[in-house]
């Protein structure tokens, strides 16, 4: 069977030629006679590949000196508890803008220690723009504020980051890490799950200021303390290794074939358009984002008829364009066009759906 497009918000496509050198390496991995998969990670093959994996995210993204980056698991639901129990540690507040499902669910898991709040939120128009705020907003003596960047679900993203003042940031990238050059040092937490955009599903990657590490709560499990994953770099316990390695395919595959995040940004930004400009154009689909809060990365549409919705989606899968239908919060259709979704992918989706629309006017 050819393969599909596939549209999915998570785990998502990679890129072909990372499946390929996988494949090429599954049964001997450099000439050590033994897959990634089944290789301890004590090795020194392995120490290679998660150090190599580091370097590469480093310099991809120019991560500054004072970060530590590690490799953990859970996914970012865990880290909804980990940021509260390392960072709400001074002053046992934190502040959140809630613009989605997932910032909903990391404020109620940081309110089981603390007093968190929602200092804004968009769930008056169903997570359809990101608010605006400035620095009053936030509490001074809140010990981080916490934003989720781009929105999965919503289809929204910041293209401007909250003033904060000397308020650490902390960011859920999940949906939008290494899509597009991002400035490390305005944060003092970043974290993704890496199963959407860099490899696949079982490994996290949180990127912490030096300063934030060290402070958790006395009630913290030895499991969930940054500390313990930035001191043993991340091989405290079994690290998910075979995501690691995928990760370390991609970021090779974004700096040596792509030639850099300027140049993976320029991309989905030309994707993003082309689906943007026929959904602007469409008697039929319409965007829900507003203009200014579109992400690059996931694209929510639809008709206004429930049907007509669901007939989208059965015959879109038929012609091999999959996982395109819509979260349940919103309806409809949306299209996440990660990384790895190639340009000839997203034009041929707008062609369907024109022939779609003029199949059933």
């Amino acid at each position: 069977m050819a393969r599909v497009y596939n549209f999915s918000a998570g785990p998502s496509m990679l890129p072909e030629p990372v499946l390929k050198k996988a494949a090429a390496e599954m049964l001997d991995y450099e000439g050590t006679g033994q897959s990634v998969m089944e290789m301890s990670h004590r090795s020194k093959a392995f120490d290679k590949i998660i150090k190599d994996a580091e370097a590469l995210l480093r310099e991809v993204m120019n991560i500054p000196d004072n970060y530590k980056v590690m490799f953990v698991q859970g996914g970012g639901s865990t880290q909804f508890a980990m940021v509260a129990l390392n960072l709400m540690n001074k002053n046992n507040k934190a502040d959140y803008i809630v613009t989605g499902q997932w910032a909903k669910k990391a404020l109620q898991e940081a309110q089981r220690y603390g007093d968190a709040v929602a200092v804004a939120s968009s769930a008056d128009k169903t997570f359809t723009y990101i608010p605006k705020t400035d620095k009053s907003m936030f509490r001074e003596d809140a010990d981080y504020v916490y934003i989720c960047m781009n929105n999965t679900i919503y289809g929204t993203v910041y293209h401007e980051l909250p003033d904060t003042g000397d308020i650490p940031l902390v960011a859920d990238i999940s949906s939008c890490i290494v899509s597009e050059p991002i400035d490390v040092s305005k944060f003092g937490l970043l974290f993704a799950g890496a199963q959407k955009n860099m490899s696949g599903a079982g490994v996290t990657i949180v990127i912490a200021r030096e300063d934030l590490i060290g402070n958790a709560m006395d009630i913290t499990p030895t499991m969930l303390n940054y500390k313990t994953h930035a001191d043993a770099d991340s091989l405290y316990n079994t690290p998910p290794c075979y995501a690691i390695y995928i990760a370390k395919l991609v970021l090779e595959w974004i700096k040596n074939d792509i030639g850099g995040l300027d140049k993976m940004k320029e991309l989905n930004e030309k994707k993003a358009k082309l689906l943007y400009d026929f959904l602007d154009s469409s008697e039929m689909f319409n965007g829900t984002v507003v203009p200014e809060d579109r992400s690059l990365m996931n694209v929510p549409f639809v008709t206004g008829d429930a049907e007509l919705d669901a007939k989208f989606v059965k015959e879109s899968t038929e012609a091999g364009f999959v996982n395109l239908k819509g979260h349940r919060t919103v309806g409809g259709m949306r299209a996440s066009i990660y990384n790895a979704m190639p340009y000839e992918g997203v034009e041929k989706l707008v062609e369907f759906m024109k022939k779609f629309e003029a199949d059933n006017k």
